[in-house]
């Protein structure tokens, strides 16, 4: 029970380490949606163990785990964290970086396009509005 708990903290570690790797190297990999579907896999397993073990013993379900096990899962514990930390700020910057990127190739295509309208306003004055330029990513790289 406890050692398919640790199996799947230890694969979800390896996983993240794995994506983080994959990430800093390259902005885009292909595997990048099947390691994301492993991740969800992974935690919905760990989640899943740490319920059943509640329900078993909702009281003492980590004083039944034997102390040479706890300590494995306390350091596989602190791996993930350690680990996940990493890779969740290598994530949130390339994500960042991304809509930093899509923010300039619209603002470049509108410019290029010109699809700025002018129009007059009540008081007599003219308005300007920009409208948006139409704009097609390919996702193949």
């Amino acid at each position: 029970m406890t050692t398919r708990l640790l199996d799947a903290m230890t694969s979800l570690a390896a996983l993240m380490q794995e994506e983080t790797d994959q990430v800093s190297r390259a902005p885009y990999h292909p595997g990048l949606s099947e390691i994301a579907a492993a991740k969800l896999r992974l935690t919905g397993q760990i989640e899943t163990e740490i319920a059943r073990m509640k329900r078993e013993a909702p009281d003492d379900w980590l004083d039944r785990i034997a102390p040479e096990m706890r300590d494995q899962l306390a350091e596989a514990s602190l791996s993930l964290r350690d680990i996940s930390t990493v890779n969740a700020d290598i994530l949130a910057r390339q994500i960042d970086l991304s809509a930093e990127m899509m923010a300039a190739i619209a603002a470049e295509a509108q410019r290029l396009s010109g699809r700025r309208s002018t129009v007059y306003e009540a008081s007599g004055g003219l308005g300007g509005m920009d409208v948006s330029a139409p704009i097609s990513i390919n996702a193949r790289l």
